[in-house]
């Protein structure tokens, strides 16, 4: 077996899903600066796939896990539990950045280790497993890992802690903008930027605006707390 074949099989491990075609976990694996044309792999269109299945998976677990709870109640539970920070998270506890194919001058910057790279390439590994083994075996990868992370505690609700932070510093109230809207009617995708100050503009999706509202507020908060 190559090195590449090893490595891919190490992966298969941790993830607990032996792949029918290693070919699908290796575009998972592939980041965009390794692309020499714009036909070539890489994780994006799997990362799109993945993402929503992840959604549905999440939204599956919560409603089985709080039969009474509203759809408002719902909402920022699932912004949390599908935002960039628990994906890079869970993704760092898998050491997935070792196994992210992208150039040299990329490693040596460490983008393999930053959040946003970690949650893509989870998504793409999800959408992967998708592809190769149906839902349940995406049901199986995702709850394996996100079920430990669903408990009783309200989440607290990252857009009334985002406008609590603007106002303490006497700035403009968070300004969420809807810039793209994708997906059939039964099952829409939005796509939120927001704007706070000088910070960092940040985009974030969901299946309502609120849960993409509340994805903004939280990649935002993580931003802005991991200063120092």
């Amino acid at each position: 077996m190559t090195a590449k074949g090893q490595n891919l099989a190490k992966l298969e491990r941790v993830l607990s899903h032996s792949f029918t075609s290693n070919e699908l976990l290796d575009r998972a694996l592939t980041h965009g600066s390794l692309k020499k044309r714009p036909s070539d792999p890489s994780y994006e269109r799997l990362e799109f796939l993945g993402d929503r299945v992840l959604g549905l998976i999440i939204a599956e677990l919560l409603i089985e896990r709080f039969p009474n709870l509203s759809e408002g109640k719902l909402a920022p539970r699932l912004a949390a539990l599908v935002s960039g920070r628990t994906l890079a998270g869970i993704a760092r506890t898998l050491e997935l950045g070792k196994f992210i194919r992208m150039t040299d001058g990329e490693l040596a910057a460490g983008t393999n280790d930053r959040d946003s790279v970690l949650a893509d390439c989870f998504e793409a590994v999800i959408g992967a497993v998708y592809l190769d083994g149906g839902l349940d075996a995406a049901r199986q990868l995702i709850c394996s890992y996100w079920r430990p992370l669903i408990t009783e505690d309200e989440p607290r609700v990252a857009k009334t802690e985002l406008q609590e932070w603007a106002q303490g510093r006497g700035l403009e109230l968070p300004e969420y903008t809807v810039v793209d809207r994708d997906g059939p009617a039964h099952a829409p995708k939005f796509t939120i930027e927001l704007q706070v100050a000088t910070q960092p503009t940040v985009r974030a999706s969901g299946a309502s605006k609120q849960a993409a509202e509340q994805a903004a507020a939280t990649e935002l908060l993580a931003i802005i707390k991991g200063k120092p």
